[in-house]
């Protein structure tokens, strides 16, 4: 299931967890099948989970959500996508904004900074 988020293969995942597979499924990382598709930059399948209940605000064993990885791979659609369905993102150890910051990512700090002010 992990590799089906990592390659993004959408249907197929989507369709596991129709039948299912809890949406918020984790490795021995704590990594989610959100936190894997969002950092592998696959956003159809970050919409996909998020629209079947995947919690966004789970973060794995180094404090980073889906909203850092996100950030950090800078997928602006995968980043608004999580951003639409509330996460925060100064949210975790390792937050998206934190992240930003820290890797000068002007164009996702403005995305996120945005988000925070409305």
């Amino acid at each position: 299931m992990f590799d089906l988020a990592r390659e993004g293969r959408t249907e197929e995942l989507a369709a596991y967890v129709d039948a299912g597979l809890p949406p918020d499924l984790t490795n021995d990382k704590g990594d989610t099948l959100l936190i894997l598709a969002a950092y592998h930059e696959h956003p159809a399948t970050v919409a996909a989970l998020l629209a079947r209940g995947a919690d966004h605000a789970r973060a794995n064993d180094r404090g980073q959500t889906a909203l850092t990885a996100a950030t950090f791979r800078r997928s602006a659609e995968s980043v608004r996508a999580l951003l639409d369905a509330g996460a925060d993102p100064a949210q975790g150890q390792q937050s998206a904004l934190a992240t930003a910051t820290f890797f000068e990512l002007p164009d996702m700090l403005e995305m996120l900074q945005r988000e925070r002010r409305s």
